[in-house]
């Protein structure tokens, strides 16, 4: 088994690569902190909350070697719902389409059958190289993450997985992200860069407003709405009759729950936690846009919508 730790310069080859990655594992295994480590901003939602990613989020790590395009599919699990079972879909299909596969499973946490579940499917992926990623490293001492790197070694040894490097990283305290990036880059295909330098992200810009938002709706909700709340940007539009040095982005966006119950907890007493999902969000979106902007937030009940076709649709689902 061999553990790859930060080593001495290795002479490089002086050809480009470009190509697709995406982070797999079960909900909260780190993925989308470890993407937004190696892009080094904030292109996916991340939260202390399982199940937060829905969408497929890019995020494009610019080096003068390579392109490295990050596929964040959301956690593969076993489907209780019809949303679960699309989700489940949107993984299999992105696996099959990347250059490589980055199995994260978290140093803090003893493997379990939702590991296992995930290995199995990726043991029927045969063609695309896969490294396995022990992230949260900061979060153990030496012994502990010594037991976990064999666990995985094993792990892939009953499965017939052959992993081509297994990598030990903190998203958080960024250690060993960079080398991370130095062992994903070698498996991509040769080639031109596929996207622009200045570009992070080919997300449409809705939807990682939309994204900012539900981040900061779920933030101290009840374990109860993680699932519940899905949000729908109406309208993005520069406010009219505003000096060119002094623009305002309008945005109107709705913020779904299944259950008229529910909508007393994301909007507080007077209003209060709906206010302070809009100022959190607000700052990040004019970070995110690098403009001003006003935000409009409503919230609505949409009945049971992640288990109804339609409403999945019109939810972008």
């Amino acid at each position: 088994m061999s553990v790859r730790t930060q080593s001495s310069e290795e002479p490089v080859e002086a050809v480009h690569r470009a190509g697709f990655a995406c982070f797999v594992g079960r909900p909260n295994a780190g993925k989308s902190t470890l993407t937004n480590a190696l892009v080094g901003q904030k292109v996916a939602i991340t939260s202390n909350r399982p199940q937060t990613t829905r969408h497929t989020v890019r995020g494009i790590v610019h080096r003068e070697d390579a392109q490295l395009i990050l596929v964040d599919t959301p956690g593969l699990h076993k489907p209780r719902t019809l949303l679960g079972e699309r989700l489940n879909d949107v993984v299999r299909t992105t696996w099959a389409e990347v250059d490589v596969i980055g199995f994260c499973l978290p140093a803090n946490e003893k493997l379990g059958p939702g590991d296992r579940f995930i290995a199995k499917e990726l043991a029927g992926i045969k063609k695309t190289p896969k490294i396995a990623i022990v992230t949260k490293t900061d979060l153990v001492d030496s012994k502990a993450l010594a037991e976990q790197l064999i666990a995985v070694d094993q792990l892939g040894k009953e499965l017939g997985i052959t992993w081509a490097e297994i990598v030990p990283v903190s998203a958080t305290a960024n250690q060993q992200v960079d080398l991370l990036a130095d062992l994903l880059t070698p498996l991509l295909p040769e080639g031109p860069a596929l996207y622009p330098e200045g570009d992070l992200t080919d997300e449409p810009e809705q939807v990682m407003v939309a994204e900012l938002i539900r981040e900061a709706a779920l933030e101290g909700v009840r374990d109860e709405l993680p699932h519940s709340i899905a949000v729908v940007v109406e309208e993005m539009l520069p406010r009219e009759d505003r000096p060119a040095d002094k623009p305002l982005l309008d945005i109107h966006a709705n913020v779904y729950i299944e259950r008229p119950s529910q909508k007393g907890i994301i909007i507080g007493p007077k209003g209060k936690r709906l206010k302070d999902v809009g100022i959190k969000s607000r700052k990040q979106i004019e970070a995110l846009l690098g403009t001003p902007v006003f935000l409009d937030l409503h919230v609505k009940v949409a009945k049971d919508w992640q288990r109804d076709p339609k409403q999945l649709r019109r939810l972008g689902f």
